[in-house]
């Protein structure tokens, strides 16, 4: 490391009450320390990008034209996914919940786009939201991801867009006009045109204002038909619509669509594509329909349930930052989106902050506005994204600090695909987001010395915040300024969490003042170096060859 980065964590952690011990003790699935949202680490990847499972399924629908760099599909799919949870590479790195972009069916054709054809491999272009796409898997697959998931711990969220279709292609026609607005094209001045538009030129916008009864289009009704089960699809829509009353209306049909992955499958979350471009109180209906279908799975699946978390859904508003608070302002409109079905945001202004604050600087800002303007709220944070052209370290020269400022902030983590590795995020040959979408650096994590270093680095940490929701959802406090040290407190009925940090310590032999914190004798264990320590006359004395220690009282 380029500048000692040393975290010295103390933690101590109180007995749940006993009707939950029994519960666990009970239930294999359930754990010991509470999940909570506001502390999760969830990890983001491009289902095509991360891991080929199943090379069988790679090319479909005749996809096979000449794609520009990194624009076509490259074989990730939910079969690697899964394997990856199995041998255990999620656990070892601390993540709680997995994201994934978007795994319906999408467009069969490409894009030209001058220098090579553009394929819908990052799942945001929408043919058929009932079907996955083949390219990405079978339900018999996404069924066996997400039981193997629960059974390691880990929450599925899928990526749900409401906002648009895909493009439009020779072989992939335009929804009908009653269906999607194809004529106007936003200019994002102000509020209607952000939300009554198109984001780009040829991607047709949902009218989601419109509650106007609509019938199936007649391509998609072809397909289905084609397929042997457009009577059961019309069905499962005339039930839905003759529950809830609600009109035949365009965004009403994707809702459903959507929720069915919630009912079938036992996802946990949803991530909302592209918010801010739809009426804002069309999420707290698609709110409503997912609290629903989540009850009737966990009803029908008691055995199978994990917690009793409500289902969590975090917003894509392109620009929020955390400094906004529960607003985001248009200019001629602010919106508070977490009045309108949102557990969090993503926040967009971290990587700025962490670039520009110190630890305490950083910390305390956000431990300021999540207890008190977010308080029973969340953000998600995270140093780069799918689409995030300026990444907090976007040349991989400071992957160590990038981890120690993510994942001991307050707040959610989003640790997107190769930050745990250092992935390339400037790709020769690729232009505009695609830089943002190599394949996971799989090979470099067999061979490099250095990336397992990174990634040594990024495991010690996720694992050491997801057992303690101090970490991410607690109170901040420091405790000296030099050396740094502070502490997180955590407390939710009868479970405490305390968390004790310091940074920038020197290497060697150290030394802690840890304010009467733990009591006199206390056995402590150092989870990077596998070191024991005790409490001496109020202070702590570790000496290890590493510029990072963690420790926690020995169970």
């Amino acid at each position: 490391m380029k500048k000692t980065i040393v975290a010295l964590l103390l933690v101590f952690v109180a007995a749940s009450c006993s009707d939950k011990k029994q519960e666990n003790e009970m239930n294999p699935i359930a754990k010991k320390v509470p999940f909570v949202w506001e502390n999760a680490n969830i990890y983001f990847l491009l289902t095509d990008r991360f891991l080929n499972g199943d090379t069988s399924n790679d090319v479909n629908f005749d996809r096979t034209g000449k794609a520009a760099k990194l624009r076509g599909f490259k074989g990730g799919d939910i079969i690697g996914i899964t394997k990856k949870i199995e041998e255990g590479y999620f656990t070892d790195l601390g993540i709680n919940a997995i994201w994934m972009t978007p795994i319906v069916e999408q467009i069969h054709g490409a894009v030209d786009e001058g220098t090579g054809l553009s394929f819908g491999f990052h799942g945001y272009w929408t043919k058929d939201w009932t079907a996955l796409d083949p390219n990405f898997g079978t339900k018999a697959d996404l069924k066996l991801l997400v039981e193997t998931a629960h059974k390691h711990n880990i929450r599925i969220v899928l990526d749900g867009v409401i906002n648009h279709t895909g493009p439009v292609t020779e072989i992939d026609p335009v929804w009908p006009s009653d269906w999607v607005r194809t004529d106007v094209q936003c200019t994002y001045k102000d509020y209607e045109s952000t939300v009554m538009c198109t984001l780009v030129k040829n991607l047709p916008d949902i009218k989601t204002e419109s509650n106007k009864n609509v019938e199936i289009p007649e391509a998609l009704a072809k397909k289905w038909k084609a397929e042997g089960r457009y009577e059961q699809e019309i069905k499962e829509l005339d039930d839905f619509f003759a529950r809830t009353g609600y009109p035949k209306a365009p965004r009403f049909y994707i809702m459903k669509w959507l929720t069915d992955y919630i009912t079938e499958f036992g996802i946990d979350g949803y991530r909302a594509d592209t918010v801010k471009h739809t009426e804002e109180s069309i999420w707290g209906e698609f709110k409503n329909e997912c609290n629903y279908a989540f009850a009737q799975w966990k009803e029908n699946n008691p055995d199978k349930v994990l917690d009793d978390n409500p289902f969590y859904m975090v917003g894509e508003v392109y620009n929020y930052g955390i400094s906004g608070g529960q607003l985001y302002d248009f200019g001629d409109k602010k919106v508070n989106y977490f009045e309108n079905g949102f557990n969090s945001l993503i926040n967009f202004e971290f990587k700025w902050n962490a670039a520009q604050n110190n630890y305490e600087e950083l910390f305390s800002r956000y431990d300021t506005i999540l207890n008190n303007q977010l308080k029973g709220f969340g953000v998600l944070n995270y140093i780069s994204s799918h689409d995030d052209g300026s990444p907090f370290d976007k040349e991989r020269t400071k992957p160590f600090e990038s981890a120690t400022k993510l994942l001991l902030c307050p707040g959610a983590v989003q640790m997107y695909y190769g930050d745990e590795s250092a992935r390339q995020l400037m790709v020769d040959g690729a232009n505009g987001d695609a830089n943002l979408r190599s394949l996971m650096n799989w090979e470099e994590i067999a061979t490099n010395t250095k990336t397992q270093e990174i990634l040594t680095h990024w495991q010690k940490l996720g694992k050491f915040r997801s057992n303690h929701p101090s970490i991410g959802a607690g109170i901040h406090k420091m405790l000296s300024e030099s050396p740094y040290v502070f502490q997180r407190t955590y407390l939710k009925e009868s479970f405490i969490d305390k968390v004790v940090i310091g940074l920038d310590l020197n290497e060697g032999k150290k030394e802690l003042n840890i304010n009467g914190i733990f009591e006199e004798g206390t056995i402590l264990n150092d989870a990077y170096s596998g070191i024991e320590t005790q409490v001496k006359d109020g202070v702590v004395t570790i000496e290890t060859p590493y510029s990072v220690v963690l420790l926690e009282i020995k169970n």
